[in-house]
């Protein structure tokens, strides 16, 4: 993910491949076969701005949810992750305080892997190094082209390719497990325009609307109208 913006389970479009997911086998076996996953329970703080960057999260299980809570005390989201999706690699390299906050949604299994061993089985994986790499080149590019498209076109259009890129991955029919709040949150408009997108692209056919969820009902549908 990094510490900015992500995708997989929210918007899937910015990181294309995982940054982990990216590294061979054998050295996520070693990884895995030397750290410890957490637990946590719905609503727990999982990782808070401004703290060392002394590692990154591997997301096994559940759902977090990335963003920053504001001065009054509320949380604006900015990434909903899940299982698969790793974050805080970009502060772990820059060696920056974290900038984001990241909050368990429902109850998650998440894998910490510590900077010191992280970097340690890279180095007896030089081709992993490079493939890295390639995975952070393709993730800022992807990135720059995902805020152009967002601020095209209506909320609508905007809306409907959110959700078009967050479907990556998920089955054709499967539901994404996000709230009306977040996607506003996400796409940067207010919760009434966020409702007003959806319930067009309900009335179009292109999904159907449910209590914290979504379900995509046309996939390739979604995308073309994403496009104009």
């Amino acid at each position: 993910m990094s510490d900015i913006l992500h995708s997989r389970s929210s918007l899937r479009a910015a990181v294309s491949p995982m940054l982990y997911a990216s590294l061979e086998p054998a050295l996520r076996e070693e990884i895995e076969a030397r750290t410890h996953v957490r637990r946590f329970a719905d609503g727990q703080i999982i990782q808070q701005r401004g703290e060392d960057p002394d590692g990154f999260w591997l997301i096994e299980h559940g759902m977090v949810v990335a963003g920053q809570f504001l001065a009054e005390g509320t949380f604006r989201a900015v990434a909903v992750l899940g299982p698969g999706d790793s974050y805080g690699e970009l502060a772990m390299f820059s060696q920056r305080p974290r900038v984001v906050d990241a909050v368990s949604r429902g109850a998650s299994t998440v894998r910490f892997i510590p900077a010191g061993l992280f970097l340690e089985c890279l180095a007896r994986h030089p081709a992993s190094g490079r493939a890295l790499l390639g995975a952070l080149s393709v993730q800022v590019q992807e990135l720059i082209n995902l805020v152009v498209d967002m601020r095209r076109g209506t909320a609508t259009t905007r809306m409907a390719l959110l959700l078009s890129n967050m479907s990556q991955g998920f089955e054709a029919d499967g539901e994404l497990p996000v709230t009306q709040q977040e996607l506003a949150e996400l796409l940067g408009v207010t919760r009434p325009t966020a409702n007003t997108a959806l319930r067009e692209l309900a009335a179009a056919g292109l999904i159907e609307r449910g209590y914290g969820q979504l379900r995509i009902r046309d996939r390739a549908a979604l995308a073309r109208f994403a496009l104009g």
